[in-house]
């Protein structure tokens, strides 16, 4: 704990800070862009870990990585407590809620598996497609593989990705397809619960500036949304997304990867 105090107290400046500052919503025309208190720590931890600056040492961010896979087992404890008094919710919206589960297989493990490989990512795109990469997704992989394990990195990388530019993306996009016409507001409600609560935000808030008169129904279905997609989608990234993406990619990796070792007759690597 001694060797870590100023670990600790960077983190908690941190989170005082991004609690203060709170969440901040701009309005672009085409939908509003939501920035959140993780978003800022997120950034801010990127720039106090950057090597050149040496304001924290390597051993130092191995000893953070440790400390956020306990805290992810501490979330998915409390994702448990969360299941049973959730279950009416679950069951007043529908089994229709339930079908968004189909897009993160279509979207991020048979869409984004070989486009990773075909981009020369080794078992990092395990951990960067078997799913959208939000806080249970993570602490499913590090459970499995390790924090610091390819997988590991590869969750990470989409986790990074997804909080600095996910919520700009969601709005963009849910405002955008709402001004369409096209489809249903509540549908698009739906489909603004990927499981993270920042998107989820930010998408069903440009959504509520495009829909005014159906605001109220826009929160509520994509909160049900979101949340069945935190719950069913842990158990489903468990029991199926994962293992099927490892499972695919011991079969595309030898087919379409780049940057592959060949073995000669010898045995020895090319």
């Amino acid at each position: 704990m001694t060797k870590n105090v100023k670990l600790h107290l960077i983190v908690l400046a941190f989170v005082v800070a991004g609690e203060w500052i709170g969440s901040k919503q701009f309005n672009i025309g085409v939908g509003t862009i939501a920035l959140f208190p993780m978003l800022y720590v997120l950034v801010w931890g990127g720039i106090v870990s950057w090597p050149k600056f040496k304001l924290l040492t390597t051993k130092q961010m191995k000893h953070a990585a440790t400390i956020l896979g306990i805290s992810f087992m501490l979330f998915v404890a409390k994702l448990g407590t969360m299941l049973g008094p959730s279950l009416p919710k679950i069951f007043e919206a529908g089994l229709s809620l339930a079908f968004q589960e189909v897009g993160h297989v279509v979207g991020t493990i048979i869409i984004g598996l070989p486009i990773a490989l075909l981009l020369g990512m080794k078992r990092e795109a395990i951990g960067a497609t078997f799913s959208i990469d939000r806080e249970p997704n993570l602490a499913i992989i590090s459970e499995k593989y390790g924090a610091d394990s390819p997988e590991g990195r590869g969750a990470l990388g989409v986790y990074v990705c997804g909080t600095v530019f996910g919520a700009i993306y969601l709005a963009l996009l849910a405002g955008y397809l709402g001004s369409i016409g096209f489809l249903h507001p509540i549908s698009l409600a739906m489909g603004a619960g990927v499981g993270s609560g920042s998107m989820m935000a930010a998408a069903s808030g440009a959504l509520a500036v495009t829909f005014p008169n159906d605001a109220d129904n826009i929160a509520l279905f994509a909160a049900a949304a979101n949340l069945i997609t935190t719950i069913l989608g842990t158990y489903i990234c468990v029991f199926f997304s994962l293992p099927v993406t490892v499972r695919l990619y011991n079969w595309l990796e030898p087919k379409i990867g780049r940057h592959r070792l060949s073995i000669d007759k010898g045995g020895e690597r090319m």
